[in-house]
């Protein structure tokens, strides 16, 4: 009979050769249909969805137990962003592979993935085969950012320390809060540290932005990571 056989070594090795591993990835997002959709996407192209949820909260437990090949990470959440789940979990497992997925182009969020480890940031509107070679970079552990953009946030980090005149305009308790901030600690954290209730925390969260002229979290730690400027110690 022409051709291979079932006993023949070449037949056989490509009948038991094991398929390769997929890729498992875990999704943060708060729309429901948003990882749905990106479920639907991964599966069907060599991944596997291992976990996902819209909590940040959840994120920054679950990831570290389930080590995901990628995280894919929403820049905006109701209790956090993607760039703070990607710091903490990265704080406890470096060789943690996280994307921003963000429907806005902002560069203060931009600068915030490269400073948090982030492999990559890129908007929900990029094609589906392109959000694909995205991920297949990010958990080879590639880096997905332009050079110029790398370049440009370390010769920020490398600056000589320089005080922001908005400084200026907070309180002592305020700047306390602002420090924290860029340590990523949330509300409960700061009210347990400076003995504070969490409802005051958040008031003082509120003042600082209103008077650094932010309308998230996100862009206060930038901003005190950039100005690395030294607050005050807290006193009762």
């Amino acid at each position: 009979m022409d051709g291979l056989t079932a006993s023949d070594p070449q037949n056989i090795a490509t009948a038991t050769a094991p398929a390769p591993a997929p890729i498992t990835v875990f999704i943060l997002d708060d729309h429901e249909l948003v990882r749905r959709g990106l479920k639907e996407l991964l599966e069907g192209e060599g991944f596997k969805v291992i976990g996902s949820t819209g909590s940040a909260l959840e994120a920054t437990r679950r990831i570290p137990a389930l080590q995901p090949d990628v995280s894919v990470l929403d820049a905006r959440l109701p209790d956090g962003t993607g760039i703070e789940v990607c710091r903490d979990v990265r704080s406890v497992d470096p060789t943690l592979q996280c994307l921003i997925l963000t429907s806005y182009d902002d560069e203060q969020a931009l600068r915030g993935a490269v400073l948090a480890g982030a492999s990559g940031y890129v908007l929900k509107e990029i094609d589906g085969t392109d959000l694909l070679s995205s991920l297949r970079r990010t958990a080879k552990g590639e880096s997905l950012f332009n050079p110029d953009v790398l370049a440009k946030v370390v010769q920020g980090l490398a600056e000589p320390e320089r005080m922001d005149p908005r400084i200026s305009a907070l309180t002592p308790q305020e700047g306390r809060v602002l420090k924290l901030i860029g340590r990523g600690l949330t509300n409960r954290e700061i009210g347990s540290e400076m003995f504070l209730a969490e409802k005051t925390v958040k008031n003082y969260v509120s003042s600082l932005l209103a008077k650094l002229g932010f309308e998230r979290r996100t862009q206060a730690a930038i901003f005190i990571t950039d100005t690395r400027w030294q607050a005050p110690e807290y006193r009762q």
